[in-house]
Order: C-alpha cells, then sequence, then structure tokens
C-alpha cells in the first residue's frame, strides 16, 4: 500500500470511504497550509509539464486560486493587473534573443 501525507482535495476523504481505502485525517494549521499549498504547487506543475494537458493545469489553477485566499497573497490580483497594464502579458508571442 501506498503511504502519503500531503493535502488533498476536499473530496478525496469521500472517494476513499466510497472505495472502502482506510486512512488518516486532520486539519492543517495555517502556517502547514500555506507550505503545503506550496509544495502541492510544486507537484502539480511537475505534473502539467510532464503531462501538458489541461486536467493538470486545471489542478494548478486550484491551487493557486487557494494560495491566493492566504492574507499574506491577498494584493495578488492587484499586482496582477498593474504588471499586466506595465508590461502586458504573453499574447503577441514574443521571443527575445540576446544575452545577459
Amino acid at each position: 500500500m501506498a503511504k502519503y501525507n500531503k493535502l488533498v482535495r476536499d473530496k478525496i476523504p469521500e472517494y476513499l470511504d466510497s472505495k472502502g481505502i482506510s486512512y488518516e485525517k486532520r486539519i492543517a494549521t495555517e502556517s502547514e497550509y500555506k507550505e503545503e499549498l506550496i509544495k502541492k504547487l510544486a507537484e502539480e506543475t511537475k505534473e502539467f509539464l510532464e503531462a501538458k494537458n489541461s486536467e493538470e493545469l486545471a489542478d494548478i489553477q486550484e491551487v493557486i486560486d487557494a494560495i491566493k485566499k492566504l492574507t499574506e497573497f491577498s494584493d495578488f490580483d492587484s499586482i496582477k493587473t498593474k504588471k499586466l497594464k506595465e508590461k502586458g502579458g504573453f499574447e503577441k508571442k514574443i521571443i527575445l534573443k540576446g544575452e545577459k
């Protein structure tokens, strides 16, 4: 049986219950939650880089949405808007070549 100790989506315990799979569940502290979200972002990004599909991209967005709700990231949307206004997005597909 595989061992795990990680943050999971809210309905995973229900799924495990329906399959008769035993597990231990606890609620993370706020600081642990932040660290686990950051780990989850790395995990989901790695999976996206390997699979390159919409399902994995959706997982990344779900984690980002959760991170944005943390107090220290409450300014995320305003910073994103400011950067978009100042530097633009990626719609023009510009590739730069040069030396640093």
